[in-house]
Parts: structure tokens; sequence; C-alpha cells
């Protein structure tokens, strides 16, 4: 209560940093237990393939059709089998129920798969009606959660009712409802709403092919027996692969391989390509490392402020040793002393915590759920946490206290010591190179996400709007459509096609040039689209022309590629490629498609990957298929032609609900998870910057008081303010670009190894040092001014009239 300065900047600096390792720890813990909590999860194992092309190896954490079934056959380990397929071309899908002879009860939906029969005698689920025993053993039956079934059904059960599903992946057809489970509360990569059975649906024959080279699309899971050996398994793989796939991988000139991810290990250790969703273990790494480093700073602001403010406690420890104080008593009570702040500061933190949950919960795009047994453990570890770190901000000051001669103390010849001053200037140096790494991390990130928003794509993607075609009725009306929004006047151009840049693309072919064979092969790319298409998204030409119904031998028989396929088909340009052909060897057949046209590369994917070789296929039936449609709006009438294709659309499709997004925020879409892990990076900075400010603060207040009538003095003999705030920030100043200087090497290295992540990136110049120089030194001179100010312009008379 006598140093209410120091100890709100402790207490405070404590809670805060407390704080930030519980909802860390909180964050971590949720992340790292996803799916434990499945029946026999030690037991299942997700298949993932190695493809390797020319010594270029990518994976993926989807396999072939019969992959499962051959190792059951092949392996006396695997029990049991079981896929999943993605309704890879269904952004929604749509389930219609008949509420009366005209009236449909309608719901968009997302996170949909089609599953075997076995699927949830291998996944547990609870089911809230039906058995999953024999829920999806039937054909056309469909597995809901509770929510979708409220949704459709209200109150009334949901078991064996008929729903209507439209599937851009799977078809149209009437499913029975056969179970409807509960959504799981614990976390899962398996973030499913509904299941479909294979059979009957447009995917059945696909999912019964037995073609072990090709389609590579299911999520394959494998149940072993008790006891065995996961590792045998996987080192069997090769010779799997060599038995059933060698002579075929061998015409390709490919190699392939399979691995084995435990259930519990997908999310964060899974195969990060075409999964069903991940984690990152680099982000927890690094959020782990804030919130330790945080508590660290404010463990470092207690040490420095007890020690800075040691002469005031100087006499008290000289008395208790002239009265019979050992050094091992004082120790105890410093530590005592410390600890029991630290508990304060605990309970602060639990305060903290409770009311932040829920904006962490909505800033990192996560529900929290800890199990009770859980909870019980984490309130010991936080406890223990609290305890460590009395001890860690205690153990400097008790000994150095602890240590002082009561002679000396008693004399009033205490001094601070040359060890004690270059300790507290080491540790704000370490705290500032914290603060410094953590600003440029910021900096560094933030320049990403920009450059993520602003760099040329390669295509037109402002003023485009996509409408999803899901149905069968929608995708067979598409021209009729596209005839009747044109003529609106708001629209300047549409085209359709299978997808858009942003959104999975699932088609691709090994193809080879005119003149080589399969063993030349590469992966291509594929999108069925109309003759509007390629003019409304904007790709630019490089040679040749786009598709053009007055070209009608162009239909399925000719390609539009990208540049991509130039450089890594051995074209000498653009030019030297129209005319050409790519083809494919398909059952004994070769199957060839001329290049009429050569684009610019644009960036179909998003850009943690590399632009890969892409080609467009014309399509100008009215029976397509195609799934979107993608209009681009003259001028800025986004309103109008809205309301003009809606109005188009209600006349056309009256049965189903009118649906859009635009092009460039669905492309934004794919950096969510990064820009909520910058956010929180950036928060937890924030944060930490504050707390060494905060210590900064309290050792500029201790200087300003030791220099009192120095100060006076010197304002007597005519020193101006300027010149006082100058000679008292002189010292930290000196700090703070010490910490420059270390700390720019570090956070460079640090976050060149973050930029990896992305195959195009912004680079690290010297204006992202400049601007965290500028931002470090700014932040350090306000808070030292501050104190600095204050002392300056103080009476001098007050300070020197003891003298």
């Amino acid at each position: 209560m006598r140093n209410k300065v120091f100890s709100f900047i402790n207490i405070f600096g404590l809670s805060v940093g407390l704080t930030c390792c519980i909802l860390i720890t909180i964050y971590i813990v949720h992340e790292t237990s996803y799916d434990k909590f499945y029946k026999n999860a030690d037991r299942i194992f997700q298949i993932a393939t190695v493809f390797s092309d020319g010594g270029v190896e990518h994976q993926s954490a989807t396999t072939s059709a019969p992959i499962g079934k051959l190792l059951q056959q092949n392996y006396p380990k695997v029990q049991s089998f079981t896929r999943l397929l993605g309704l890879f071309n269904d952004d929604k899908t749509l389930f219609q129920v008949k509420t009366s002879s005209e009236a449909y009860n309608s719901i968009y939906e997302t996170q949909g798969y089609l599953a075997d029969s076995n699927f949830f005698q291998i996944l547990s689920y609870q089911f809230k009606e039906g058995d999953p025993r024999t829920a999806l053993a039937t054909p056309n039956s469909v597995v809901i959660n509770e929510d979708i079934a409220q949704k459709l059904f209200g109150n009334t059960p949901a078991l064996n009712k008929i729903v209507h599903i439209s599937s851009s992946t799977n078809g149209d057809s009437n499913y029975r409802v056969t179970g409807v489970f509960v959504t799981p509360s614990k976390p899962t990569h398996l973030d499913a709403r509904f299941f479909i059975s294979f059979r009957g649906g447009r995917m059945d024959r696909l999912a019964n092919n037995n073609d072990l080279a090709n389609n590579n699309m299911f999520y394959t899971y494998l149940l072993l027996k008790n006891n065995s050996d996961a590792k045998t398994l996987q080192q069997k793989l090769p010779a799997f692969v060599q038995q059933h796939l060698g002579e075929e991988l061998k015409k390709r000139g490919q190699d392939r391989k399979y691995m084995l991810t435990s259930l519990p290990d997908i999310y964060l250790a899974g195969a990060s390509e075409h999964s069903i969703s991940s984690g990152s273990k680099t982000s927890l790494f690094i959020l782990g490392s804030i919130a330790l480093l945080t508590l660290l700073i404010a463990c470092i602001n207690f040490m420095n402020l007890s020690t800075a403010n040691s002469s005031k406690r100087a006499a008290e420890v000289g008395v208790r040793k002239v009265l019979g104080a050992e050094k091992k008593s004082l120790l105890w009570q410093f530590f005592g002393e410390s600890i029991l702040m630290s508990f304060i500061a605990l309970l602060f933190a639990l305060l903290l915590t409770a009311l932040l949950l829920p904006l962490f919960e909505k800033l990192s795009g996560k529900t929290f759920f800890i199990p009770t047994e859980q909870k019980n453990i984490l309130a010991l570890a936080f406890v223990l946490l609290a305890f460590i770190t009395g001890l860690l901000a205690g153990s400097y000051p008790a000994f150095y206290l602890s240590s002082f001669k009561p002679i000396k103390v008693l004399k009033g010849k205490l001094n601070n010591s040359l060890t004690g001053v270059s300790l507290r200037k080491g540790l704000v140096v370490f705290q500032f190179i914290i603060s410094i790494v953590l600003i440029v991390a910021s900096v560094v990130i933030a320049d990403q996400m920009g450059y993520m928003r602003q760099k040329d794509l390669g295509f037109e993607k402002d003023q485009q709007i996509i409408i999803p075609l899901r149905t069968a009725t929608a995708k067979n009306s598409y021209q009729l459509f596209k005839n009747d929004a044109m003529n609106s006047g708001a629209i300047t151009s549409i085209g359709s096609g299978n997808v858009y840049p942003g959104v999975f693309h699932p088609q691709d072919w090994l193809m080879y040039k005119q003149g080589e064979s399969m063993n030349n092969s590469k992966d291509v790319f594929i999108n069925y689209i109309d003759e509007g298409y390629l003019q409304t998204i904007g790709v630019r030409l490089v040679a040749g022309r786009l598709f053009s119904n007055q070209f009608p031998s162009d239909t399925l028989h000719s390609f539009v590629v990208n540049e991509e396929i130039i450089r890594q088909f051995g074209f000498t340009s653009p030019q030297d490629a129209v005319g050409k052909w790519l083809a494919f060897d398909w059952n004994g057949q070769q199957l060839r498609f001329n290049v009429v046209g050569v684009v610019k590369d644009f960036h179909f994917r998003d850009f943690h990957e590399t632009i890969k070789p892409f080609a467009f296929v014309f399509y100008n039936q009215a029976d397509a298929g195609f799934n979107y449609m993608v209009a681009h709006v003259r001028g800025g009438n986004i309103k109008s032609a809205l309301s003009s294709l809606q109005a188009t659309w209600k006349k056309i499709n009256p049965n189903e609900p009118f649906e859009y997004s635009f092009l460039d925020q669905d492309f934004q879409k794919n950096y969510e998870a990064d820009s909520r892990r910058a956010s929180l990076i950036n928060y937890f900075t924030l944060i930490a910057i504050i707390i060494s400010c905060l210590g900064l603060f309290g050792l500029a207040t201790f200087t300003a008081e030791q220099r009192t009538k120095e100060i006076g003095i010197r304002k007597v003999l005519g020193a101006s303010v300027t010149g006082i705030v100058g000679l008292l920030s002189k010292d930290f100043m000196k700090l703070v670009g010490l910490a420059i200087i270390i700390a720019s090497p570090i956070a460079w290295w640090v976050m060149n190894k973050w930029l990896q992540n992305f195959a195009y990136k912004t680079s690290i110049g010297w204006q992202v040092f400049a601007i965290t120089t500028l931002i470090a030194v700014a932040i350090a001179f306000v808070t030292i001014s501050f104190q600095a100010i204050k002392a300056a312009i103080a009476n001098p008379v007050k300070s020197l009239r003891t003298e």
C-alpha cells in the first residue's frame, strides 16, 4: 500500500501475463484434443497419399476408392475400413421437404459427405434417432444432425421422413432419413452435418471402381485389430505399392507412397492438401511462445521494480539482521511476498479470463470444450503456474535484498551496485527484444495479408457475382436464365463453368504433349466452361483465341491453357503451343485436345500454392450441367443487378431459394484461418508491449525520484525542460536502440521461416525494420517522457528546501 504505483504495475502485469497464458493454454489444449473422444481412436488410422512427379512430392489426405479393401485383403492386421467422399462440387447442398401440394420447406446445408454403410461402426457417433449400425445400409439413405432435423421437421421425429436432396456432386434424388445424430461437442477434424449413402447416387459407380491409380478423392480410414502395430503396417506399404501400382507408375514416370496417420493426429499432423480440416503446429508454437514471453516480461518488471526500489527496504533488512534474522528467513519472507502477489494476480487473471473468453472464442473461431476432468487438471496447472511465476519473479529480488550488509545499510551507505544496475538494464533490453520481435512479426503478417488482398490475381475479381447452380432444374435452365439476365442492362457478361477461382478444383488429368507418351505425363487441372466464362472473369489472352460458338469443333475437343502449361510441357512459346495437341490415354484409347489459345497465368488457388498447369474445355450444350454462373456487373450497379437477377431466378426456379456471393470475398475466404491467427498474434503482441511499457514507466518513475535533487539543481542553474527530459530519456533510449540491433536479425529469421508457408509472398525489406524502429522508439519515448516531463516541470524549491 505504501508503493501503490509499483504494486499496481506488478499485479497488473502478472495478471495480464497469467491471463494470456490461461487463454492460450485453453486454446492449445483444445487444438491438441481433436478426435480423442471416438471409441477405438487409437486403433483408427487415415491413409494419406504422397504423390511424386519428377522428384517433387506433395501429400494429399485422399486416396483412390479400392485401397482400403485391398489392404484388408492383403494384411490381417486391418480389421475393417470405411470411406468418405466430400461433396466436392457442392458449396451448399439443397434439402427440400414438401409441406403441401405446392409448398416446400427448403434449406441449404454445408459439410455433407457420402459414406460407406459401416461408417458409424468405425467412427462412433451418438444417435438421437435410428440405429447407427444400419443407418447407411440401404440405398438413398441420409443421416442428419439434430440441427438439420429441427430446421426441416421442427419438434416432430425425423426418422423415415423423405427429403429431396439436390447435389451437384451426387445428383438429385429423394432420400429417407435413417438417423439423427448429436453434433459432437468435443473437437473433431470431421465437421460433418450430414452423411449420404454411396448406394443410390451418382457416385456409387465411382465408389465401386477398382482403379487404384486414379480418382484419388476418397478419405479412407482403417480400423486395426487390437495390439496391432501401425508402424509394422507402414513398413509394408512400399511393397504394396510396388505389387499393385509399380507397373502403372513406371509407365507414367511417377512414384507413390502411402502414409498412416492416427485419428487423434489427423488435425495437426495429417496431410494438409485436401484435408477436411487442419490446424497449425507453427501457430500453436508461436502463440505458446508469446504467452510465455508475455509472462516473462511481467516477471522481469517485478524483478526490475523490486530491485530498483531496494533502497526503501534496506533499513528494514538491516534492522531484521541486527535482531537476529538469518538470510534463509529473509529469503522466505521475500519469496512469500512475491508468491502472495502472484496468487493475487491469479485471482484477477481468472476473472479476466472469464470476461474475455467469449471474445477470445470469437477471435479464434473456436468453441472451446474442456471436460470436467481436464478442467481440474488445468486448475491445478494454473495454480502451479502462479506459484512458479511467484518464485521466478521474486528470485532475484529475494537474493538481492537478503544479501545486504546490516552495518552499511544502517549507516546509510547503501548504493545501487554496478551489478544491480547492469542487470536492470539487461532485463530492460531483453524485454524490448521480445517486444520488437513481436512488432516485426505483426508488421510482416500485416504486409503479407495486404499483399494477398492487393496482388493481381490474373483475373477480374471485382464486380463479379457468383450464382450457384445446385439443382438439375437450375443447371438445365442456365441458358434461359443467362439470356434473360443479359437483357436487364445491369450485367455486361455472364459465363458458366464447373468451378471458379478460389474454390476447390476436383478435376485433373495426367496429360502429355504431341510427340510424347504417358511416361512424360504431367498433372493438368480441368474446368468445363461455356463461351462467356473466360471473357467474364477477364483472363488475358497471350496467343491464339478464346472459345466461341462460331467454332463448333471446339466442343469437348479443344483447350485454352495457361502459361504454366507452356513452361512445364516444354513448348518454346505460347504461339508454339497453339495448334498442337495434349492427350491422355484411357482404357486403351488416346484422347486428344487441340490447343486453340493461351492465357496469362492466374491464381485459381490461394497464395499458399504455386500456379499449376490449367486447361479450359469448351462445352456449349444447354444440358452441360455447370455448377456456377459468374455475372460481371456494369459499373457500380450491384443493387439493381442483384434485384434483376433475383427476379429472373424466381421466375425460372420458383421452388429454389436465390443465393449469391461475390468472387473477391470468396477468394479471400481461403485466408480466414491466416487472418484469425494474425489477429490473435497482433492482440497478444499489443499486450506484451503494454506490459513492457509499464515496466519502463516504473523504472522511469524510480529514476526520476532518485534524481530529484539533481534535477532541481540543474533547473536552478538554468537547464531547460527539454534538456532535462533529454537527460532522463537518453539512457533508456540507448537500451531500446541496443534491443533493436539485437532483435532485428532474430525477427528476420523467424518471419522468413513463417513466410515459407506461402508460395507467393511479400519480402522483408528495410522498410519493415524502419517502421519497427520508429514504433519501438515512439512507444519507449512516450512512456519515459511522461514521467521525465513531470520531473522536469516540478518546482526546484520543493526538491532543494531540505538541503
